[in-house]
């Protein structure tokens, strides 16, 4: 019997490697799109969280051995670093209010989210990728998360600095620009997976760049949208895990060591700000 014998429909997905651990069996996940929070297609398999992308020519089949595929759209499947997709309900769980900073909570009450079982399965990951941006309180043997401002804002710092450097290797364009423009292209590829209230208008003010959407609208007009999928930054896995979870001396991965030290940063600035308001 052909292997294609039985299948109703058939796609043609390129995916990364999900390595020699785990059972290598991959679930396809209806999320929220951090940004618009439309329903979108993900994919999950051994712990890694991959978005969907797809392209189709007018007219197109693929032929997979003896076997002719009628839809001819291509799929692939790339890394995202799962704290842009669990950001949002994250904000939301924790119920903020003014200067209250809201509530703390665990994780199978933050991810359970009505007509989105999906989230179920990232409980497996959760913590592990959530503490970089939240408090974490421990009672007992239960643990309580509630997602810190200063923490998401110095996380979005290290993601952009990281962003802005690997925009100047790819293409060499930006070598010859200046960084301001280089770092406000940056903040606008980054826009894609992040609400503009308030997590971009904040990083925008942090870095002393304009608004978001004047940042967004240097992108269009230089046609460096990254909805194209053409952008370099879609050739990297930046805005997944990527390559930077090398250990320092410490023992704790050199992206954790950096998001500390930016968030202690930014709870001085915080707290300096208040203290002048008050």
């Amino acid at each position: 019997m052909a292997w294609w014998e039985g299948v109703k429909e058939c796609r043609l997905l390129i995916a990364s490697d999900p390595g020699a651990t785990g059972n290598g069996v991959g679930r396809f996940l209806s999320l929220r799109h951090p940004k618009s929070g439309k329903t979108a297609c993900y994919l999950f398999v051994n712990g890694l969280l991959q978005e969907l992308h797809w392209f189709k020519q007018s007219y197109g089949s693929w032929f997979v051995g003896d076997y002719v595929c009628e839809d001819g759209r291509l799929y692939t499947a790339t890394p995202v670093d799962p704290v842009f997709i669990m950001l949002p309900i994250f904000e939301e769980a924790r119920m903020k209010k003014e200067d209250d900073p809201g509530k703390f909570r665990q994780l199978d009450e933050i991810i359970f989210i009505h007509d989105y079982p999906g989230y179920q399965h990232l409980l497996s990951i959760a913590e592990n990728s959530m503490q970089v941006v939240c408090e974490i309180k421990e009672i007992g043997s239960s643990k309580f998360f509630r997602l810190d401002d200063s923490k998401v804002l110095a996380w979005l710092y290290h993601k952009v600095c990281e962003l802005k450097e690997t925009l100047s290797v790819l293409d060499k364009n930006y070598a010859a620009r200046q960084e301001k423009d280089t770092l406000a292209d940056a903040v606008s590829i980054l826009g894609e997976y992040v609400k503009d209230e308030p997590w971009l208008n904040l990083l925008c003010n942090h870095l002393k760049l304009n608004s978001v959407e004047a940042t967004k609208e240097a992108l269009e007009v230089e046609n460096l949208s990254p909805a194209s999928g053409s952008h370099p930054v879609f050739q990297s896995n930046l805005l997944g895990k990527g390559s930077d979870q090398k250990s320092t001396k410490t023992g704790k991965p050199a992206k954790k060591a950096k998001v500390e030290t930016e968030s202690r940063n930014i709870k001085e600035m915080f707290s300096r700000a208040s203290r002048r308001r008050n």
